[in-house]
């Protein structure tokens, strides 16, 4: 898989694509992650790539040029399965998704900044939006690595374990069940005896039971839909 990333301040990136699983998947071969400065792409002399928006709302919006120009230059060298923009107004980016994502050859995902990019960038261009909440940050950098650390986890070979990933939270549209390591007692507090009996289908009914438990407590939104579904 590669992943192109493109950004007003590629600096805010550095680190979190740089470690851990990610950096394990690149290291293997599995994900290349390349990173674009949008500054190298814009025609203006004084490398601008942001300007007042029409129609005289406060704050600055991202030039169609350098966008445009970008990923024309990304596009002529091979074919892209996705284009994705990273808006707050864009659709909930979940573990379907990312599912799905995981499955693609080579994406992009543009990071929005300031007050956003000219809509016909959008219009034109971005095949996926995504926010990864209802709030507002600077800039689209830290979802675009949300993104990206999602689906490269879902990698084949990418963590140790790859049922582990296939037992996540979300899933299968349940939150996961509680998790304990050795020793079986510490200060008092005991890990459950049916996850030392050894009775596996015991044990995967526990663990059901408990994702259902825990999903209705915390995320009312999901249990409906999981009763809904079931």
């Amino acid at each position: 898989m590669r992943i192109d990333i493109i950004s007003a301040v590629p600096s805010l990136l550095r680190g979190p694509l740089d470690d851990s699983i990610v950096l394990k998947a690149k290291e293997k071969g599995l994900v290349e992650i390349y990173v674009h400065d949008l500054r190298d792409h814009t025609e203006n002399k004084h490398l601008k790539v942001d300007d007042y928006p029409y129609g005289g709302e406060p704050g600055m919006v991202l030039t169609a040029q350098p966008i445009f120009s970008c990923i024309e230059h990304l596009t002529s060298q091979r074919t892209y399965d996705e284009i994705i923009f990273t808006a707050a107004d864009g659709g909930v980016f979940n573990q379907q998704e990312a599912n799905a994502l995981s499955l693609k050859k080579n994406i992009i995902i543009l990071c929005g900044h300031y007050k956003g990019v000219d809509q016909r960038v959008r219009d034109a261009l971005i095949t996926k939006e995504y926010s990864i909440g209802d709030y507002v940050l600077s800039g689209g950098e830290l979802p675009a690595m949300v993104i990206a650390d999602a689906l490269i986890r879902l990698l084949p070979g990418a963590i140790g374990d790859s049922g582990s990933a296939l037992n996540d939270s979300f899933q299968d549209g349940l939150l996961e069940a509680p998790v304990y390591t050795r020793p079986g007692e510490y200060k008092g507090l005991k890990v459950p005896d049916v996850l030392l009996s050894g009775d596996h289908k015991k044990i995967e009914s526990w663990k059901h039971e408990q994702s259902i438990q825990r999903t209705k407590e915390r995320r009312k939104d999901l249990y409906e839909k999981f009763k809904k579904d079931y």
